[in-house]
């Protein structure tokens, strides 16, 4: 058994200024942008509320565009449902799975974010092996 949830969408932004994409989308979604972490890198995090997606903004080289990511307890046995409902691995990025969707969408499978996925009522439960149709619940 394992948990499962959309976790947030990243703006992949092909740009030299990510903290004016940043302010951009910000003010477009009504939130503030968070001050950049020293360690965030390309990343910049605008201020969602608790029940709302993450949403983050991501300085890329390639073309821009808007991706979601799924955060699973479990990587692995996501990682293969996933697979088992036709999606495939592209590549694995430091602590998570960029994925392509049988659609051709990239998406990242990511560890829990906000802390434990139990404490989320919004969290998928699998059951069963990766392939079968298991039992959904939650």
């Amino acid at each position: 058994m394992h948990r499962s949830r959309l976790c947030g969408l990243v703006i992949d932004c092909k740009v030299e200024d990510i903290d004016a994409a940043a302010e951009f989308w910000g003010r477009a979604l009504g939130r503030p942008v968070k001050p950049a972490d020293p360690d965030a890198g390309a990343y910049r995090d605008i201020a969602m509320r608790g029940d709302e997606p993450i949403v983050l903004v991501q300085k890329v080289e390639h073309p821009s565009r808007i991706h979601l990511d799924i955060e699973t307890d479990d990587l692995d046995a996501e990682v293969r449902r996933l697979e088992a409902l036709g999606a495939r691995r592209v590549e694995f990025i430091q602590r998570w799975w960029v994925m392509e969707a049988p659609t051709g969408q990239r998406f990242c499978v990511v560890r829990p974010q906000r802390g434990p996925l139990e404490a989320h009522a919004n969290a998928n439960t699998w059951e069963g092996e990766p392939g079968e149709p298991g039992k959904q619940g939650g």
